[in-house]
């Protein structure tokens, strides 16, 4: 049985992702990386995430990101708004993203990619 092919959604720069790619490597497991910011955001599947699992999960609402946000822009939150914000401002997902056999995750535990792989 060979090990699902790992396509890893986030920004080089930010320590989870960096964390889950440390991991990934040392592990020897492949993974496409897809940076919000490099690689745009056109064929990042925001809108199946949202669909799937719903802006509370899909957003980090711990990030400095949802923080610069206004009150009414938090308070109104639904995936539609989500949908519009994250395209504008990647950085309000939560990331990484992992995406491997058709399970997806959000934010990094090493149980949760050991589970994918």
């Amino acid at each position: 049985m060979t090990k699902p092919s790992i396509a890893l959604y986030g920004i080089a720069n930010c320590d989870t992702v960096k964390k889950a790619r440390k991991w990934l490597e040392k592990n020897g497991i492949e993974y496409r990386f897809h940076d919000f910011r490099q690689d745009g955001m056109e064929t990042v599947p925001l809108e199946s995430w949202l669909k799937d699992f719903g802006w509370q999960e899909v957003l980090n609402r711990r990030s400095t990101s949802w923080r610069a946000l206004d009150d009414e822009q938090k308070n109104g939150m639904d995936d539609e708004t989500a949908l519009a914000l994250a395209a504008e401002i990647p950085t309000l997902i939560k990331r990484p993203v992992a995406i491997a056999g058709g399970e997806t995750r959000f934010g990094f535990k090493e149980a949760d990619y050991k589970a994918l792989t």
